[in-house]
């Protein structure tokens, strides 16, 4: 066993991640300043014994030969006391461009770490589609597929296929816009608080029912005592009260079609230039847009 070890352990051995390399440079480093240190330090008790034997010499009025060769011993004492203050301002710079590395090896295992956590959240969303898509198919199929055909049933059926595609359309573009910030964290210029939900995308009251879509333009609507704003090329759960003046005009569009698709690979889905502002001439009034379109009681009775 111990032939084995000794012929074949170093084929064996294990390679060093980049933060144990960097630890083990630092530590030595460190190991190589202090022996420095130390060597100076000597130096400088052995500088400080000569100038005080220099100084005796002189008070003593010693011979000039003997002066000279006391000068001369101090100062090669002085010279390499210099020279090792030099080595270890250069040590230094070295331990503080080996901790700068360390820093860094272990901020990148930390980025790659949660840049894996959320490559494995758009994996699982991608392993959770198929399964959404085939028991959404199956509920259609129950009832296009029918001997007989219900009014009721068949608007079911039209409503899940519809959810069906714009579910799957999210997924897509979820999953991209993950691994997008993945390799954003990685690289090290991924701001982690924009992967939280942007005000236009936060859940709303319950009673308010909504339909995700894809904005076109910047846009505003009244909820309650509350106006909502939102810039082009956002993901917004839009009251389905508008949605059909919104389409119409085409402010905007469903997540599956094709230019939104081409939108979203270009801007995203948080929007571009943040929430707009009131005086932005591209910001559109959804409210004012459908009182335009909508007939009133005094036009029904003329």
């Amino acid at each position: 066993m111990a032939f084995f070890k000794r012929e074949f352990g170093p084929i064996f051995k294990r390679e060093l991640g980049p933060i144990e390399r960097f630890e083990n440079a630092l530590k030595d480093k460190v190991t190589a300043r202090q022996k420095l240190a130390e060597r100076l330090s000597a130096a400088e008790s052995e500088l400080a014994e000569k100038r005080t034997a220099a100084e005796r010499l002189a008070v003593a009025g010693a011979a000039n030969a003997r002066l000279e060769r006391a000068e001369v011993s101090m100062r090669a004492v002085e010279d390499r006391t210099k020279t090792l203050r030099a080595e270890l301002q250069e040590f230094d710079e070295q331990v503080a461009s080996a901790e700068r590395a360390l820093a860094d090896a272990k901020a990148q295992r930390d980025r790659d770490a949660t840049a894996d956590q959320i490559e494995a959240m758009a994996a699982a969303i991608e392993r959770a589609a198929p399964g959404f898509d085939n028991g959404a198919t199956a509920m259609v199929e129950a009832v296009t597929k029918a001997a007989m055909s219900i009014p009721e049933a068949t608007r079911f059926s039209s409503n899940v296929d519809a959810v069906r595609r714009e579910v799957l359309a999210a997924a897509d573009l979820i999953c991209w816009e993950l691994r997008s910030a993945a390799v954003r964290t990685r690289a090290g210029n991924a701001n982690l608080a924009n992967i939280s939900l942007s005000e236009s995308e936060q859940p709303a009251s319950a009673e308010i029912e909504r339909q995700l879509i894809y904005t076109l333009h910047p846009l505003q609507w009244r909820e309650g005592d509350e106006v909502r704003k939102v810039a082009a090329f956002a993901l917004v759960g839009l009251p389905k009260a508008l949605l059909p003046i919104a389409l119409q005009h085409q402010h905007v569009d469903h997540l599956n079609a094709r230019r939104v698709q081409t939108l979203m690979h270009i801007h995203g889905s948080a929007g571009i230039n943040g929430e707009p502002e009131q005086d932005d001439p591209q910001l559109v009034d959804l409210d004012a847009l459908l009182a335009e379109e909508t007939p009133s009681p005094q036009a029904d009775v003329a």
